[in-house]
């Protein structure tokens, strides 16, 4: 049953509204640095646990056993830290851990840590039994919101309702923090109709914050809706808030895409106002936004300036650049930029370099794509399944079927689990149709079943590809039924269509 009082800060889980920007060594230096410069330290120790399967339960024993104190307060912020560089797994153990010791009195904030980090690693499930499990003292406004959170990052709108109620009931909503989380569900699910409702409820009972007004501006973009979200930019204002980078840049994409390029250009010109070192995200938004009112000048500023803030660009945000300069035409200086990278990556992440090789193809340049495919194999970058479905595609524009197959094979070879693209599917199989490839259609049905994924559509691509080259397949019904698939009206047309023809002669493709 929840309990009706209070018991600590709703600060201790506002975080649960964005992740940090942070890179994993930034992280780890603040770690250490608050832990008092070289020496060894509980804190050094725990994040150089950097492999899951090694226990931060064992590294905390030892260090207590060698003489040392541990402080709550220590163990929260390198839980926080750890968060940060997403080593769920460890900073559950270090919560787990506190939750036995008996000289360590925890609040609602701690547990609504600990269930959040359940949540991630766990599952819901685990989540939710977690939750129901806590002393009735404990399920405060804290652990509520955490609980609220992972439903709306599960998407559970019929649920994180029937929280949202139950927390109205005992007086918890008096902080807009659990209404932003609603908002932010409504809006990823496209569920726009329920905002307003969600806000008037809000202001009956806090204030609106600047998220709230972020939400609801996004949701005015997302409707092309100028005129409200300018009375909403007002009402922020007048409310005394400071809008941040989020305000200016959603407003500046409104006005991109509502073609007022004069507003788009003050936003933006205040958003670059109040761009700093941390809030290190708004920069790669900068260079989006000056990208698309086609201001090149205003790209290389941004990126000066970054590297003049920054030590180091990270991947996303080279990402970005060379987004920026293909999509600017400007494909020397992104190819300049992309040897940049590669000579200083670490990562050496395929979706950096998925950037020049789509643009390549998008040029019809197969050859140069081809080509720089070959380099990023040569220089230790593992195609990933972007890659070779960019070069599936690729090869489906000059009909190079074989070349098509092969990769679409290893695209879907290079995943542990394949989400099948069914307009990819179809775009094969048109060209087997087009070519009356009925060898090539049955190799692609055999790969598609041993890939688990087999349907009435995929049978009706084969056996157009068979009425193409005016050839019988056989036993089509038998093998459908095999695979467990059902026959549907076009199936026994085609069958039908097919049965006058000439009898295949690729059956032992089949298996």
């Amino acid at each position: 049953m929840l309990n009706r009082t209070l018991r600590s800060s709703i600060a201790a889980v506002r975080h649960f509204t964005a992740e940090a920007h942070v890179e994993t060594k930034a992280a780890t230096a603040s770690v250490e640095k608050s832990s008092s410069g070289g020496r060894d330290t509980l804190g050094r120790r725990l994040m150089s646990l950097v492999f899951p399967k090694r226990s931060a339960v064992i590294a905390i024993r030892k260090w207590k056993e060698e003489g040392h104190k541990v402080r709550k307060y220590e163990l929260n912020r390198i839980v926080r830290e750890l968060r940060k560089l997403k080593r769920y797994k460890h900073a559950l153990e270090i919560c787990e851990w506190m939750t036995l010791q008996q000289d360590m009195k925890l609040l609602p904030g701690d547990y609504a840590v600990h269930l959040d980090l359940i949540a991630k690693v766990r599952g819901l499930n685990s989540a939710e039994k977690f939750f129901e499990d806590l002393p009735d003292q404990m399920t405060g406004h804290p652990t509520c919101t955490a609980l609220l959170h992972t439903y709306v990052q599960n998407k559970l709108s019929d649920k994180a309702e029937a929280l949202m109620a139950k927390m109205s009931q005992c007086g918890y909503m008096k902080h807009p923090l659990a209404y932003n989380h609603m908002l932010s569900l409504y809006v990823s699910n496209g569920q726009f109709d329920k905002v307003p409702e969600v806000i008037q409820e809000l202001k009956s009972n806090t204030s609106p914050d600047v998220v709230t007004y972020n939400l609801w501006l996004t949701v005015c973009a997302s409707q092309s809706d100028v005129e409200t979200a300018e009375k909403v930019f007002l009402e922020l204002k007048k409310a005394k808030l400071n809008p941040d980078w989020v305000t200016f840049s959603t407003l500046t994409n409104l006005y991109i895409k509502s073609l007022l390029t004069e507003k788009a250009a003050v936003t933006l010109k205040e958003m670059e106002k109040i761009a700093s070192r941390k809030n290190r995200a708004a920069y790669s938004s900068l260079l989006s936004l000056h990208t698309n009112i086609g201001d090149e000048d205003g790209v290389w500023r941004i990126w000066k300036k970054m590297k003049s803030c920054f030590r180091k660009m990270n991947d996303a945000e080279y990402t970005c650049m060379l987004s920026s300069l293909v999509k600017l035409k400007e494909f020397e200086e992104a190819e300049k930029l992309y040897t940049e990278w590669e000579s200083v990556s670490e990562t050496h992440d395929a979706r950096v370099s998925n950037i020049l090789l789509a643009a390549y193809i998008n040029k019809d340049q197969m050859e140069m794509a081809e080509t720089f495919h070959n380099r990023m194999v040569q220089n230790g970058i593992t195609p990933c399944y972007s890659t070779w479905e960019l070069l599936t595609w690729g090869f489906l524009k000059q009909k190079h079927t074989e070349k098509v197959l092969d990769n679409f094979k290893k695209a879907v070879g290079s995943v542990k689990r394949w989400d099948p693209d069914k307009r990819l599917i179809g775009e094969v199989f048109n060209r087997l149709k087009e070519e009356g490839n009925i060898k090539g259609a049955e190799e692609l049905l055999l790969f598609l079943r041993n890939a688990g994924h087999v349907s009435t559509e995929i049978y009706n691509s084969v056996l157009r590809t068979y009425a193409e080259a005016g050839k019988m397949p056989l036993i089509v019904a038998e093998r459908m039924e095999k695979d467990n698939v059902q026959l549907d009206e076009e199936t026994r047309r085609l069958i039908k269509l097919t049965s006058t023809m000439c009898v295949s002669e690729v059956p032992n493709i089949r298996s």
